[in-house]
Formats: C-alpha cells, structure tokens, sequence
C-alpha cells in the first residue's frame, strides 16, 4: 500500500496528555557515580514514539458485543472479546466508551497525540480494555490532560480521573451535580449546558460554580471542541464558547433563518480539531457549519444517514440511504463525485464516516468490511479490511 498515513501537524485540542521536558531547559545531571540517560523530549512513560499519527479503529458487534480495533498502519486486528450487546460507541482522543446494558465499557485504543502548540508527538502503546463504568445509554466523552467527562443516556455526567483511566482503572468516576447535557472540559475548567435552565455554567474541574455566560443556549443537544472553542448546539443556532486571560466568553452564531426541530443541528461530526463542523439537517439534508466564519450553509443531500468533513478545503462526505457516498464542495452545495460503497443495509445501527487529515472510513456491517475512502481523489477506494464480524459501531482513536 502506498500513502497509507500522512504525518499531521494540525492542532488536535483534545488529544493532549501531561508530557515532560517541552521547557527546552537545560537540566543539572543527577547526583551520584553515573549520570542517568536525559528524558527524551516529549516523552511519555510506557508508550512508543512514532515518527507518523497511530489512527485506530474500534469496532464492535451490536448483537454480540464482540470488540476488535483495527490498526491502520499495521493493518493488524486486536480481539478484545465480548462486552455485551452494545448500544453505542464514542471516543475521545485515546478511549473509546461502549455503551452497554450493564454500564460503559472502556476500551484503550492504544494511540494517541500530544501537542506543544509548535510540534507535535504521536504515541503507541498497548490496545487494552481499560475497565467499567456504571453508566448506562449512549455515552458522549470528552477529556482534558486530568479528567474525561462521560455523559450518559440517563443523563447523567460522570467525571474520571485521567490518570487513573490512562492505567485501566477508571473506577466509578465522580457524578457531576445538576449536569443533565454532555459536558466539555475546556482549559482547566467544565463548560456544563442546561445546569440552569438555558444558562451555561463555567465550572472548577471539582465542580464547584465559577461563572455563567452572557449567552444562553436552549435545548443543548451537540458539542464539539475546536481550536477557537467549545461549540455547542442550540434550538436557534451555535454557541461559541472560548478563553482568554481566564475569562469566558460565549458568542451566537444563528442558523438566519427557522429552522424545524426535526432538522437542527444535534449531533456535530468533524476532524479532531477542525472547525469546520458538519451535521444531519433531518433526513434529507446536511449542515456545514464555519466556525471562524460564523456561517452556516444547508447542503441538500437528498436521503442522508451520515455525514461527516475534515475541514477546510474539504469536501463535506454524506452516506446516502441507498448505500451511495457523495462529496459536496461546501461553499456552493454542488456535488462533486459520487460512488456507490454500500450494497444494503443491516436495519440494525447506521454506518459513520470516520475522517482524519487524508482518509475517510466507513462501516458496512452488512458486508462485514471497513472501507478507505481518499477523498481527496474522487472517492476512490484505496482499500477495503474485510472481517469476519459485523462492525455495526466505529470510531477512530490516535487522532
């Protein structure tokens, strides 16, 4: 295989994990008759160093709970057994949370990226189930270097110690109080939607209340963490939360026009990072929102069950019902190539497109295969990982 991973320098905000020796300093050697060997920069105890971004794949069988990530670059499959019948998965940087009857299963993707701002470091280690969490319902994570915030289906928000979570003991975690939508941790604190009506608190990492913002945002339903801020959907539109000289600021960015329940923007997918961010606009239709524009653009898709972009100068990728993936130039809404992918659908859960700086990935659990898709040269199918189980769930981790 050829071009297979590309090394990425894009700013990945919530893939950052504590690493030493980043001060450029020059360090007294120890005392004693042998100096010890210095820390390597950016090193991270317990895990590879890689000259290239480690994406993985997590996948897992709804019916039997059967979990196996993919290594893109080795192309090898880890078995992690059976879970459970799973409900739904997500992912932060490293971690991927399954959501099952008995709880949150957590698996370690093994992968994962650390940025200094001006350079980054990519690192691999050990693919590993990293333990339970009683949380039950579809899971929505995201994490900082110190605490993972998991938001449950039963609406409850739990926070896990990092560390701990790094060396497979999660524990139970911390239950937030009076967090009922998915929490984001964002420079040392928690941005927590609907703890107070339409408000949106600033919390300490401990929970305690620091602030609310100006801006309010009814109905919270998706987030996303971008390099000029948390964003979360609201009933009229966006709210861009951000920081500086540690104070918050939140800033609307509305839809302009009205817009259906049915069709508003409730679960954002993109790029790690990225902030261009796509959305289902209902059934027939996809939403492309520029955050550093502040614009949103509606793309008719016609019949749509995913969407997904890996931001500027990309081309937003929608999954078509009838098994077709489609690219559309997102300034005009024209379609620009088309393939078909899919032969039919499982009628169980609905296949996503994965997407990081070259590939895009997409799940057929009906014909038992992930495919590669470069969309950058007319959707062509670089490569297809055929399996001998139903991958009904996916997410991408080492981001």
């Amino acid at each position: 295989m050829t071009d297979l991973r590309k090394t990425s320098t894009a700013v990945i905000l919530t893939a950052c994990l504590l690493a030493s020796g980043c001060s450029g300093g020059d360090e007294p050697e120890p005392a004693g008759d042998k100096a010890k060997e210095a820390v390597p920069h950016g090193y991270v105890e317990g895990a590879q160093e890689s000259a290239e971004q480690q994406s993985r794949l997590v996948m897992a069988d709804a019916a039997t709970g059967t979990v196996r990530v993919l290594d893109l670059i080795t192309e090898d499959t880890t078995t992690l057994g059976a879970v459970g019948p799973v409900e739904g998965v997500t992912a932060d940087d490293r971690f991927a949370y399954l959501a099952t009857g008995a709880g949150t299963e957590i698996v370690d993707g093994g992968a994962w990226t650390v940025d200094h701002g001006d350079h980054v470091h990519y690192y691999r280690t050990k693919i590993r189930r990293a333990g339970r969490v009683g949380s039950t319902g579809p899971v929505r994570a995201h994490s900082d270097p110190v605490v993972t915030a998991l938001s449950s289906g039963d609406g409850s928000v739990r926070l896990l110690d990092r560390e701990a979570l790094e060396d497979a003991r999660p524990g139970a975690g911390r239950v937030l109080p009076g967090a009922t939508a998915p929490v984001v941790p964002y420079r040392e604190h928690l941005i927590v939607p609907g703890a107070a009506g339409d408000r949106v608190e600033i919390r300490a990492r401990d929970g305690r209340p620091v602030s609310s913002l100006n801006e309010t945002c009814s109905e919270p339903r998706g987030t996303a963490l971008t390099r000029r801020g948390v964003v979360l959907g609201c009933a009229d539109g966006a709210l861009l939360i951000s920081e500086g000289g540690g104070a918050f600021t939140a800033r609307k960015i509305p839809y302009g026009t009205s817009v259906a329940p049915a069709e508003r923007a409730v679960e954002f997918r993109h790029r790690a990072g990225s902030t261009t961010l796509a959305a289902r606009a209902g059934r027939n239709a996809a939403w492309i929102l520029d955050v550093t524009g502040s614009r949103w653009k509606r793309i008719e898709t016609g019949p749509v069950t995913a969407v997904n972009t890996a931001g500027e100068g990309t081309p937003l990728l929608a999954l078509g019902a009838d098994g077709h993936l489609s690219a559309y130039d997102p300034a005009t809404g024209r379609r620009t190539s088309r393939t078909p992918l899919l032969s039919r659908t499982s009628g169980g859960p609905v296949p996503v497109i994965e997407v990081d700086t070259g590939r895009a990935y997409v799940n057929d659990p009906a014909g038992r295969a992930v495919y590669e898709i470069d969309f950058k040269d007319r959707l062509r199918r670089a490569r297809t990982f055929s399996l001998d189980f139903t991958p009904s769930h996916m997410v991408e981790t080492g981001r």
